[in-house]
């Protein structure tokens, strides 16, 4: 083995990030983006728990923000399916010991598997590395399974590979669950889909900001939830939701949109909360988006607007019970 730094400028920050999350002792590792968290993540990192605990092994996840596409295409429009910070919360639900979040950079692009795997092993102790069978590693993909049990070989570790995870009854049934699945059931408000396949409802997470409070006038008060711009959203229109907000849950309807009745500029967040009374401004709160009732829609006027609110209410009423 070199005695040069493994990846040199490219693994620095690299280093550094394993330094100040890995836990002590050996590990088993699973790497990826994992945005969406999904089922098909899940499924790889319970396998990664599983192969760790037969081993004597801690497991652990080492993933990347911001997401490899804006780097390697930054021409082109990318929004995530979960925030940084849920998609780590998510990761240790499963229940790993540590996640570490390595920046992804240009000169982290051109590091090599061998460099990569190399410093893996050397700051934070892997000896498994459990990955999908399609993961590519390093510069180029070049690091295919093969390729990473030839490195393993040498440096000291296993590589254990699963397979695409589906979500059909049996191992050849159905279709592999990807984030670009999600992406498009979600693009298509097909909100029980996106819910099969991410093994939990598409929840967006933000404070309650400060808004015209023009609901509040017409007997609908509503929550402006602030919603970072890069996050993936469904189309514009009317979901049955549920909301968590001040330690509790509640029952709501949500618009996602940009309020063509009144201003119709930039896509909002706003969550009328069924049966509730009160002031939530500045607190967090996550919506469930469970249901799309309807496409967005532009009113005649307000008496027009605040009856097909009142027939929201209804028919999210009506879902939940």
């Amino acid at each position: 083995m070199s005695s040069q730094p493994a990846g040199g400028a490219g693994t620095d920050l690299v280093r550094t990030e394993l330094h100040r999350t890995a836990t002590a002792g050996a590990h088993a590792i699973s790497i990826g983006v994992f945005d969406g968290v999904h089922g098909g993540h899940a499924a790889l990192v319970r396998c990664m728990l599983e192969e760790a605990r037969v081993r004597g092994l801690t497991g652990g996840v080492v993933t990347f923000h911001p997401h490899p596409e804006t780097v390697l295409h930054p021409e082109r429009p990318f929004s995530y399916l979960e925030s940084l910070e849920r998609r780590v919360e998510l990761l240790r639900g499963l229940g790993v010991a540590f996640v570490s979040v390595l920046p992804f950079t240009s000169e982290l692009q051109q590091v090599s598997a061998a460099d990569f795997a190399r410093v893996l092993v050397e700051d934070a102790r892997m000896r498994l590395l459990v990955v999908g069978e399609d993961f590519r590693l390093g510069r180029g993909g070049e690091g295919t399974a093969a390729r990473l049990r030839e490195i393993g070989e040498r440096d000291g570790f296993e590589v254990v590979t699963m397979p695409a995870h589906r979500d059909g009854e049996g191992a050849s049934e159905g279709q592999r669950i990807s984030s670009t699945r999600v992406r498009e059931a979600l693009a298509a408000g097909r909100m029980d889909e996106v819910e099969r396949l991410l093994g939990r409802p598409f929840a967006l997470r933000g404070p309650v900001l400060h808004g015209d409070e023009r609901g509040r006038t017409i007997g609908f008060p509503t929550l402006n939830i602030g919603v970072s711009a890069d996050r993936a959203l469904p189309p514009n229109g009317v979901y049955v939701t549920r909301a968590e907000a001040a330690g509790r849950t509640y029952a709501a309807v949500t618009n996602v949109g940009t309020r063509p009745t009144f201003d119709g500029a930039g896509v909002t967040i706003e969550t009328h909360l069924l049966d509730f009374e009160g002031d939530l401004y500045g607190q967090s709160v996550t919506i469930e988006l469970l249901s799309m009732l309807r496409p967005e829609q532009k009113f005649s006027g307000i008496e027009a607007l605040v009856a097909q609110i009142r027939r929201d209410a209804d028919a999210a009423r009506q879902w939940f019970a």
